[in-house]
């Protein structure tokens, strides 16, 4: 007997951007089936997100899809569906707000701040006596640029002060990532999606220039007219098997990050009163973590080697890297001690060569792309899934999106979003911060 399927749409890959597609795809009709390797959703490089919500990119189109999304994890409830869950089975948003340091690095902040009034964002002008309220024992001192720690320079202050940052309260951080996409992957399936996992993708054929399916790794066959690669890190692997890498001027890459898991300072309860924070002057992102952790990563700076790697072979035992990360986060952090034993995750971020997503069709019909999610996109799953079902409708439907971009009407704000400017044909975006910021 055969093991072979049908649908109308296969997605590859079941984190959190993966879940939200096949989620939207089946609520407009599409009967959907979502594969993924692991054995659950948000089981990939999902689970190792930092999974931090906020509206700040350095790009207006980057700040406005942001801002849509947020309104989601605000209402996690109504985004899944009256009746998914139970609320004891939700995803929490811990709505700390997020604070961006003002630093010569980051202009400032003229262009973010510039679009934050252009789409209304709310946002405060905090000073150094507002910070160190909210931050006792902030060391306010520039450490520009950022350093690593066997440089002969490293924890020495240089001149000037951070002279204030600005605090956005639509911001904070899921603590579990895998729940996440498992609550979307229970509200995908109430409206008809079937998730296989355990399962590999071994070939993606196509004939006449329109996919045909997926066949798995144990030969079965997936027939469908639709095919979305969300694979995260392996998606460059999954657009080379597809055969769709001719005409892409934005391509994916897998780049190994760490990050670092430290005790909060004594007496400084971090986990329940602090905040995400982006400090460009040490180039570290923090935010707090269960157990009075302070969760410290990279923003990228030039000091910082970029450790590209095989998504299928690659070193998951912490470098001098995390620890560089701690210590950069200690010269602002007074009292924080690194432990004995570093805590923490190292795994991959799926980067573009503007470290901004594509979200887009390729050059076989029938196959589409979402990926290049570059340690920026999580917050951002609820509207790529609309963007991506929305792309595909207009695709399907026959329109030519190279030569006429699909424009996606925002749900929660009044943006339409030219979905142009995450093309696998665009150039490079100038205005990108080539980081994670995005």
């Amino acid at each position: 007997m055969s093991n072979d399927l049908s649908a109308d749409a296969v997605v590859i890959g079941a984190g959190i951007i993966g879940t939200a597609i096949a989620f939207e795809l089946s609520k407009a009709g599409r009967r959907t089936i979502c594969v993924d390797r692991a054995p659950k959703a948000g089981y990939g490089s999902t689970s190792s997100s930092c999974a931090i919500i906020r509206v700040h990119y350095s790009t207006l189109e980057g700040t406005a899809f942001a801002f849509d999304a947020y309104h989601d994890w605000e209402d996690w409830s109504g985004y899944l569906g009256a009746g998914a869950l139970s609320a004891l089975d939700e995803a929490r948003f811990h709505q700390t707000g997020c604070l961006v340091m003002k630093t010569q690095g980051n202009g400032y902040l003229t262009k973010i701040l510039d679009n934050a009034r252009t789409l209304s964002i709310p946002y405060e002008e905090w000073d150094e006596d507002k910070i160190t309220r909210r931050l006792p024992g902030y060391d306010l001192r520039c450490y520009a640029p950022a350093k690593r720690m066997d440089d002969p320079d490293f924890g020495e202050p240089g001149s000037g002060r951070i002279g204030g940052g600005v605090f956005f309260p639509t911001a904070g951080y899921i603590s579990d990532p895998q729940l996440a996409s498992q609550n979307i992957q229970a509200a995908a399936q109430a409206v008809g999606c079937r998730f296989l996992f355990n399962r590999s993708v071994r070939e993606i054929p196509s004939a006449g220039g329109r996919v045909q399916g997926v066949v798995l790794e144990d030969g079965s066959r997936i027939d469908a007219p639709v095919v979305v690669n969300v694979a995260g890190p392996h998606s460059s692997k999954v657009n080379e098997l597809a055969g769709v890498i001719s005409d892409m001027a934005i391509t994916t890459r897998a780049l190994r990050q760490e990050v670092a898991h430290v005790p909060a300072p004594e007496g400084l309860d971090f986990e329940g009163s602090g905040l995400v924070v982006s400090d460009n002057d040490i180039g570290v992102y923090c935010r707090p973590e269960t157990g009075n952790y302070v969760l410290a990563g990279s923003e990228d700076p030039p000091c910082d080697p970029h450790d590209w790697a095989d998504p299928d072979d690659f070193n998951r035992d912490f470098s001098d890297q995390a620890t560089t990360q701690a210590l950069r986060l200690a010269q602002r952090m007074g009292g924080l001690k690194l432990p004995s034993r570093m805590r923490g995750v190292v795994d991959l971020y799926d980067v573009t060569q503007d470290w901004l997503p594509i979200y887009d069709r390729s050059v076989i019909d029938g196959f589409y792309m979402a990926c290049g999610s570059s340690g920026n996109q999580f917050k951002n799953a609820p509207a790529a899934g609309r963007l991506m079902a929305g792309l595909i409708d207009y695709c399907e439907s026959g329109n030519d999106h190279d030569s006429e971009a699909f424009r996606l009407k925002l749900t929660h704000i009044d943006y339409e979003l030219n979905t142009a400017t995450m093309s696998r044909r665009r150039e490079i975006n100038p205005d990108s911060s080539f980081s994670v910021l995005g």
